[in-house]
């Protein structure tokens, strides 16, 4: 080849990720139908804003920068500035979140961020000074501050409009308009609460700038929110994945197919992370140290991050692992869910399937024989948003406690919707959570699991909350599926089982087997015991031992004396041996007989261990870079040169709750 000749060719693509991309190859005129079909669901299903809602957003935010401008300026003559200070005093109002990326929906609440200058306090001048002013004008309502969160925000409404509301005081007397705030200066000298609240900006910026196409990427992210949201697994602080989380996995998908459109993108979506070997992580770009000295996600240095069973990391720095909420049971069921998805994708892509069958909502209480329920009372609505919001953040705490305390071997799947009876005389909601056995468990006659020690070291933990009043209580039972209330169902009453389930269940018995949510078969376990019945479940006070039906639960009758509500209580044990043996039901208690699931389990799918660093290290999975490099799966797209997806490492037994004590008693049949 001559020089003109290699001057003149084309320079080779951009590589976006830490990997080369798994296909180039664009769409068929197929993908294209099939793309079209698919932005009209989108379409039809309302998940895009009216203009004139949108001229709405942008007005609130116009008056939210004005009152930060007016707040600071006020605080610098307050304090002794000069003129000149005051005339200067500036703050500067950055949104990130759904709002920031381009796929927020009707009625979507704004992820905002606050920047004031280094003088402007978090504590006192943010959470003190700035809630009183909002709380004083008649546009705001539902005004609550969470100080004590991981990343402290003030959530309120301003003319109907949810907005969340963080602060970050940077090291600046002055914070000028043209603040970068993707320049890493903007970290000096701050604490770790502010790099947190700065990097919802950095991060969402930095997606934006790490996808080949950002219309292609919003269109695709926007599908598949809507996507988790119906199937039950959007949700950050139960365990499941919140937007940002979302956000990174598609835009992952997003460098691995770069021109694809959000068709072919949603397809490859889940046959990407069906496939992915967990916990090995999702980066968009490689990990950078830098010299401020904030800790980033390195599982060869930090022992957390070892324990971490779902790493999506963060692309600006310090890089964070922005899923470390997920626990052994949620991480199930999301890959159940993935599985799901990727078994529709291929019917739609044969044909076989419309879009609208990838949305179908996920029929929780149809899914488990056994649930928890958490009631939560208060004796005002007021009340009840603060005492709610402090016991969801507790939630994923349960899930981990059980899962300690019964060796992994019962598994939790906490919905992420809430619920309302407003039947009850106080203020309420409530929250429920399926429970089976660990599929592939070999189980015992009669075995049983008693979580009564999870759920009272739970709700010890709840009871702290500082600021508790009168009225503020939680019950937790558990129920059978008979037992559901029907103020959980849409219609009052509940539901025949859904055609589809039922023809499901109908054919795989006659095969002994039963098919799952994810589409996977397993024999049905010779000793699993029918457990639905017609009783009662009953919660019992520490104090009184009567029973107590939860349609006439009372804060009065849930709280004792030092903290701990309602308890779960065994029955006598002979009791219980008898009523086992007739095959009779025992509700009301934390004790869980022969748990079994039904439809919506998935087989064990290896995830449960952990990272180990060295395990990491020894396999090169790590570069000079901090680059995690991905194995090779021909399985993904066979023509294509791959690279994309880790291969699976060997992993150590790590436990996300540090193992400690607990009481226990063995419930086993002894004839």
């Amino acid at each position: 080849m001559s020089s003109s000749e290699r001057m003149s060719s084309p320079p080779p693509p951009k590589q976006y990720g830490v990997t080369k991309p798994i296909s180039m190859a664009g769409p068929t005129e197929a993908d294209m139908q099939r793309n079209r079909e698919l932005e009209k669901f989108l379409v039809e299903a309302g998940l895009y804003e009216s203009k004139e809602e949108d001229a709405k957003r942008e007005q609130v935010l116009g008056r939210i920068r004005q009152i930060a401008k007016d707040w600071v300026k006020e605080l610098t003559r307050l304090r002794g500035y000069s003129d000149q200070m005051v005339e200067d005093a500036n703050a500067l109002i950055f949104t990130f979140g759904s709002y920031r990326l381009g796929v927020h929906g009707p009625g979507a609440d704004i992820d905002a961020l606050c920047v004031g200058p280094s003088y402007v306090s978090r504590e006192e001048d943010f959470f003190f000074i700035l809630h009183n002013i909002l709380a004083e004008m008649e546009e705001v309502t539902e005004l609550q501050p969470v100080l004590d969160a991981h990343v402290p925000v003030m959530k309120f409404k301003f003319d109907g409009l949810s907005i969340d509301l963080l602060y970050a005081s940077i090291s600046r007397l002055v914070v000028r308009e043209d603040l970068d705030i993707s320049d890493m200066s903007v970290l000096y000298d701050v604490d770790e609460p502010t790099v947190r609240s700065l990097n919802g900006c950095r991060v969402a910026d930095q997606i934006l700038k790490l996808v080949p196409n950002v219309e292609h990427f919003c269109t695709t992210l926007r599908c598949l929110k809507f996507w988790a949201k119906r199937r039950g697994v959007y949700s950050n602080v139960t365990g499941f994945l919140g937007g940002v989380n979302w956000a990174l996995l598609v835009a992952r998908v997003c460098q691995l197919y770069p021109n694809a459109v959000p068709s072919m993108l949603v397809s490859r979506f889940f046959r990407v992370y069906t496939m992915w070997r967990w916990p090995n992580p999702v980066m968009l770009c490689a990990i950078e140290e830098a010299e401020l000295g904030f800790s980033v996600w390195d599982p060869r240095k930090n022992r957390r991050d070892k324990t971490h069973h779902m790493p999506i990391i963060t692309p600006a720095y310090p890089c964070m692992n922005s899923s470390y909420n997920v626990s052994t049971s949620t991480l199930r069921v999301m890959m159940d869910q993935f599985q799901y998805g990727n078994t529709i994708c291929e019917e739609v892509e044969l044909n076989k399937a419309q879009w609208s069958a990838l949305f179908e909502p996920y029929l929780f209480f149809e899914s488990y024989r056994n649930y928890l329920q958490v009631d939560i009372v208060a004796a005002n609505a007021d009340d009840l948003l603060a005492w709610k919001g402090w016991v969801e953040s507790r939630l994923r705490q349960l899930t981990l406690m059980i899962e300690r305390d019964t060796y992994g071997k019962l598994q939790c799947h906490p919905y992420p919707h809430e619920y309302v009876d407003t039947s009850k005389p106080c203020a309420h909601c409530a929250f429920f959570m399926g429970l089976q056995r660990k599929p592939g468990e070999v189980v015992q006659e009669g075995q049983q699991f008693d979580i009564r020690g999870s759920v009272e070291e739970f709700k010890l933990s709840i009871n702290m909350y500082m600021f508790w009043k009168p009225g503020m209580e939680i019950c937790v039972s558990h129920i059978r599926r008979k037992q559901i209330p029907p103020y959980v169902f849409p219609e009052g009453y509940k539901r025949t089982r859904h055609p589809r389930l039922a023809s499901q269940q109908r054919s795989s018995e006659n095969g002994n087997e039963y098919q799952t949510g994810s589409g996977l078969k397993r024999k049905k376990d010779p000793e699993s015991v029918d457990q639905d019945g017609p009783e009662k479940r009953q919660s019992v006070s520490p104090q009184k031992q009567d029973s107590l039906s939860p349609e006439h639960l009372a804060p009065s009758s849930v709280r004792s004396g030092t903290g701990s509500n309602v308890e779960p209580v065994i029955p006598d044990k002979r009791v219980l041996n008898q009523e086992i043996a007739e095959g009779g039901d025992v509700s009301n208690s934390s004790v869980i007989t022969s748990v079994t699931s039904e439809v919506g389990s998935c087989e064990d799918v290896g995830n449960e261990s952990v990272a180990d660093s060295q395990s990491l290290l020894e396999n090169r999975h790590l570069d000079g870079n901090g680059a995690f490099q991905d194995g090779v799966h021909e399985e993904l797209e066979p023509n294509a040169g791959l690279g994309s997806v880790l291969q699976s490492t060997s992993g150590i037994d790590s436990e996300t709750v540090v193992q400690k004590p607990v009481m226990r008693l063995s419930l086993t049949s002894t004839a």
